[in-house]
């Protein structure tokens, strides 16, 4: 039986009866169908899609075409979750009019959901316009990667008693403006449980403790599959990247020692159409190739 579509009022229903809403990351087609196959309830298509697919160093120099293509490979992946596509750097911060416009080229061109962007109170008014223009938003508050170079690197935010006043009165600004949930990034566990308590829409923890209303993971973090570093928040429930290495040097080898392709793996043709094969094999060798005198009489020939 094919499961409903995951929808706002059910994401509200959650937060109302206390029941955990799950969300992770994806990229491509097919970790998009996986995830929906397990039932999360949300998709990201995060922009650490640069750093974790691209190579990027940051999520900083993913551009929005890039963005949309992998976007594009997700909705046609998942049929159930609700899908959030992640507004990259620059899309939404020099002028609103544009920040709407590339809100809308999410759910026009790529088929997602909603959009998911950075920032607090400075952000306030381009959610306001973005969900006035119809589509839904997502806030991101905490340790926001996009300015990065901006808070002096990875650090946990609202660890003092004014900073997480700052954090909840982004909260309070993000919801004020229509977001229908907002990340909480790498906040200390009790500033992201009172947050949750005063709000009334969903919270959803990243390295933010258990009391949030939901967790999201990067996919290749929790499938081991990206190896350049760890982040404490994050849990590995596989370790993907070694049974990789170890299939591929397995291919290398069987390769090289012609154990692979075995006979299963090849296609035969019958021995009458082999022979006839052969046959005309032979009788064409004894020909000369049509105007094979020609094209070599002249060699100096310039055309």
């Amino acid at each position: 039986m094919e499961r409903k579509k995951v929808t706002l009022p059910d994401l509200s229903r959650k937060k109302e009866q206390g029941i955990p809403i799950t969300m992770l990351t994806a990229y491509d087609y097919p970790l998009a169908q996986a995830v929906d196959q397990a039932g999360i309830d949300l998709i990201l298509v995060g922009d650490s899609y640069g750093m974790v697919v691209l190579g990027y160093n940051s999520t900083v120099p993913v551009t929005m075409e890039q963005m949309l293509t992998a976007c594009q490979a997700v909705a046609r992946g998942a049929r159930r979750a609700f899908l959030i596509g992640d507004m990259p750097f620059m899309s939404y911060q020099a002028d609103v009019a544009e920040a709407v416009r590339n809100a809308g080229r999410f759910i026009k061109e790529a088929n997602m959901d909603a959009v998911k962007l950075e920032g607090g109170r400075e952000v306030a008014n381009t959610v306001r316009a973005i969900t006035n223009a119809g589509i839904p938003v997502m806030g991101h508050i905490g340790l926001t990667p996009q300015s990065i170079s901006q808070l002096g690197g990875y650090r946990t935010q609202g660890t003092t008693a004014a900073a997480a006043h700052e954090l909840l009165d982004d909260a309070l600004a993000l919801q004020e403006a229509g977001c229908f949930a907002i990340v909480l990034e790498k906040v200390p566990d009790r500033v992201a449980e009172f947050i949750t308590k005063r709000l009334h829409i969903p919270t959803i923890g990243i390295g933010a403790g258990t009391h949030t209303d939901g967790q999201v993971l990067v996919i290749h973090d929790l499938l081991g599959l990206f190896d350049r570093f760890l982040p404490k928040f994050a849990k590995q429930y596989a370790q993907l990247h070694g049974l990789i290495a170890q299939a591929l040097n397995e291919y290398k080898t069987e390769v090289e020692t012609r154990t692979f392709p075995a006979p299963e793996h090849t296609f035969a043709i019958q021995d009458q159409e082999w022979e006839a094969f052969l046959q005309m094999k032979d009788e064409h060798s004894t020909q000369v190739p049509f105007a094979f005198a020609d094209a070599h009489a002249d060699t100096s020939r310039v055309y």
